[in-house]
This record gives C-alpha cells, structure tokens and sequence, in this order.
C-alpha cells in the first residue's frame, strides 16, 4: 500500500500488507518496484511460497507464476498492516537518516500476538535496504491498543508526519539535537524510471510493421456485430463505461494456419509509448473463428483454451477500452488480426514488442477492422 521513490537512486519502493489466514507470521512484504515486473500475488507470497488455497486462472500453472514473479527483498513481521511509506530527504534529521523509509504500520486484527501499531524506519544504505526497525511505539498496551499509525509524510521543516486514524490524531517526530542541519533537501534523481519507462515501441501500427510482413497473399475478413468498419465504437465499450471487448468475427486463416493474434492499437493518441495499445492476444487456436464479448481480463483463458492477453497501456491485462480525453476528435482504433503459422512460446504477460519480435515470420494473412470514438459529453467514469 506504501510506496516512494528512494532519494539517492530515484527507485521506487513499496511495503504491501502480506497474506492473511496462512498463520501468524508471513511476513509485510518491502518490494523494489520496477515496470513490467511482478511479485506474486495472489498466488504467490513473501519470498515466492506458494499459496495452496488458490490455483491461478485460466489454467495457468503456478510454476509459470513463480518463473514471472519476483520475491521480496525484504520482510517484516507479519500482519503489521504497513499503510502510507515516507521517503526522508529533508535535512532535519541527523545525516544518517538521510534516505531512509518511514512507515506507519496500522496494527493486526487476526494475529494471536499483536503486531504493528507503531512507525517503523527502514534503514537504506547506498540506497539499499539493510533493515527495519521500529520508531515510534507504544500503542499497545495490556488492554489493547489505544491509536492506529495510519499515515506518513515529511514536513516542510523536516518534521516527521503520521496520522492516528482510530482517534483522529496527528503527531510530529521532530528532531532537537545539536547535529548541524544539512543545506538541502534531496532531489530525487528521475534516471531509474526514465530507464524503466523509455519507449522502445515503434510508432508504426502493427500491420505496417516488418514483424507482421506476411509470406502469402491472402486477407483475413475481421468484422464485430457491435459496429461496421469505420464507424462508432458503443459507449459500453469504452473505458468511459463498461469496459467490455466487443465480439470479433473472422474469416478462415489460409492453410497452415496454427493460431491468431489479436491487437488494437490507437495512433491518434499523444500518450507514449506509441501507438496506443488496448489490447494484445496470441495463441488463439486455428480452430476458432472469433472471440466471445466481454472477455476475462486476464492472462490466459480457457475458452477459447490457451489464449494468452499481455498488458495493455493502462497497465492491466487484457482489453481496455477507448479512452480519448476531453478537447480530443475521435479517435481511430484499429483492431488487427493476423494469421501464424506457428504457436508463440512466450512467458505469460509478454508485452507487445516481445510478442511482434515472436511473430516474425510466421505471419501468413491479416487483416484490420476500424472503429472510433469520442468522449462522451457525459461519460458514465470519469
């Protein structure tokens, strides 16, 4: 639930609330956090223990989920309940706070020694974490607790911020030693998430992309019955309300064909990277000849069995529906399908790139179908 950017290095750290009902001590998790990575949940916890009382979705076997995911880096006592995380770059403190985490942890309900209900500093070094500590305690007491640490932030002054949301109360952590204050807060440096999220995408649409140069001569015919090519995409559609796929229809593959992919892309948007993605599907058997409305968001389905869905520009796996902002003429969402001549063999949740880069040639026929969209007026989401 806590996260911040580490004032040395630029990176962004993360402490989530650790499983429940698996006993007293699995632990809060401390994750690095970098784009396109994961970290387990739900099927996956602390340093990637499996959890048995769920299986994951879509048939997908929990040993693809632990070769995709990656373990914490570090733990703290269980069912401490971390809430809001507070990098320290003011100079205040004493120097070697400088950099460190704050975290005010809520406090445990269902742990038969209670844990949590205190502050606790997560000590960085050389901008890695070398430990957790408690800060601020004393809200337990023999008769239970008396204050929930809820939220953190640094003050303008270098004072230490966190909120008491069971009785209503603020405090602040102020330093009054005689160690001389520093001249400057830290800048944090925007190097690492500028690595994470540089655009490797090229703004070519996917038809017009060497990748997808196909060997044969044939078209593939791709129509939906919610609009006709060139027309308005259904409100329901849209990220603006439902969010469901539209059903796809599609015309015979030519032989040797072994499975299609799917991907709906925007070039009329400013977002990078570009153009915008909306949804990504491979493996989608021969056999099939369209996909259903409002499909599973989620990484592989079984019907149709095997179709894997990689993330889309919101982040989230599956379709996402047009989402043009307000001010902006339609937008055109070209929705491409493309006939292989082989199955991809890519880990669960490739992206885009991966998936092209895999498609190269063994694309036989394609084909496109064109919808657009513009923000309603009165949108039913924001």
């Amino acid at each position: 639930i806590g996260w911040g950017w580490q004032p040395g290095t630029g990176e962004l750290w993360g402490m989530d609330h650790g499983i429940d009902w698996m006993g007293d001590d699995m632990p809060e998790e401390l994750n690095r956090i970098e784009n396109g990575k994961h970290y387990g949940w739900p099927y996956l916890f602390a340093d990637n223990k499996v959890n048995p009382r769920l299986d994951a979705s879509g048939g997908m076997k929990k040993a693809e989920w632990l070769n995709r995911s990656s373990p914490m880096v570090m733990g703290y006592k269980g069912h401490s309940a971390p809430m809001q995380l507070a990098f320290y770059n003011s100079t205040q403190f004493p120097k070697d706070y400088e950099g460190d985490a704050f975290v005010s942890m809520h406090g445990s309900w269902n742990r038969k020694t209670a844990s949590g209900y205190e502050v606790v500093r997560i000590n960085f070094e050389n901008g890695k974490p070398k430990g957790i500590e408690p800060f601020v305690t004393g809200f337990v007491t023999g008769d239970g607790e008396s204050g929930r640490p809820c939220g953190t932030a640094v003050a303008k002054d270098g004072s230490l911020i966190f909120t008491d949301d069971r009785n209503g109360v603020l405090y602040r952590v102020s330093y009054a030693g005689k160690e001389t204050a520093r001249a400057a807060t830290l800048t944090v440096p925007p190097d690492a998430m500028l690595l994470q999220t540089q655009s490797k995408a090229n703004p070519k649409m996917a038809m017009a992309r060497p990748e997808t140069t196909d060997k044969g001569t044939s078209k593939i015919t791709l129509t939906s019955s919610a609009f006709k090519a060139n027309a308005k995409i259904p409100n329901e559609h849209s990220a603006y309300d439902q969010d469901a796929s539209f059903d796809l229809s599609w015309s015979k593959g030519p032989a040797g064909t072994v499975t299609y992919v799917i991907i709906m892309e925007d070039p009329d948007s400013d977002a990078a990277p570009l153009p915008t993605l909306h949804w990504l599907a491979w493996n989608i058997p021969a056999t099939e000849s369209g996909l259903r409305e409002g499909l599973q968001k989620q990484e592989r389905i079984v019907d149709p069995d095997g179709l894997r869905q990689g993330p889309n520009v919101s982040g989230s796996v599956g379709y996402f529906g047009p989402r043009p902002p307000a001010g902006d003429k339609a937008h055109h969402y070209h929705t491409q399908i493309f006939a292989l001549d082989a199955r991809l063999e890519l880990p669960p949740a490739s992206d885009r790139e991966a998936v092209l880069s895999a498609m190269k040639g063994h694309v036989i026929a394609k084909g496109e179908l064109v919808g657009i969209f513009q923000r309603p007026d009165k949108p039913k989401k924001p």
